[in-house]
């Protein structure tokens, strides 16, 4: 899991995964296929999709907690106000040897640059909302939700996935 090679797969993943319009029925079947996904897979998370801000799909499966829905708020606030991908921002940090506390002042209580948390892009607009997973390790919330927008789109997963 090199560092460097992990961020040029997630830029070339939030690069890919953009859609050409998306609205709140988008944002329904975005949630439901996670759900489904999650649930085909024996995967208990939280999952979240905002758009402009406003929660339009969330649903926490049997196995989660009130923990996973906090994590899934902390994760989202890091896509919402930097638009890349919560698990980008992390493996960035790490990279640098910074954190969202350090270099920004965030309180760890609100952000967390964890997987989980991925910018929903419409081309020519930017980030829009975000779609969020948690319960699971932390890449492989990333790489669940990656899989499914990658199947949305119509992109081949396995093109876009991370190494490892």
């Amino acid at each position: 899991m090199d560092l460097k090679q992990d961020l040029q797969r997630i830029a070339f993943q939030e690069q890919t995964l953009q859609f050409s319009s998306f609205d709140k029925a988008t944002a329904w079947e975005l949630g439901t296929r996670l759900k489904t996904a999650c649930e085909e897979q024996g995967a208990a998370v939280t999952i979240e999709v905002r758009l402009l801000r406003e929660t339009v799909f969330f649903y926490s499966m049997p196995g989660t907690c009130a923990i996973n829905t906090d994590w899934a708020r902390r994760k989202r606030n890091v896509v919402e106000l930097m638009e890349l991908s919560s698990y980008g921002v992390g493996r960035s940090f790490e990279l640098k040897g910074n954190s969202l506390d350090s270099l920004m002042g965030l309180p760890l209580r609100d952000y967390a640059d964890h997987g989980g948390s991925f910018p929903v892009f419409v081309k020519g607009m930017g980030c829009i909302g975000a779609v969020t997973v948690s319960g699971l390790p932390q890449r492989e919330d990333h790489a669940m939700v990656v899989q499914v927008l990658a199947q949305m789109l119509g992109a081949d997963p396995s093109q876009l996935a991370l190494e490892g």
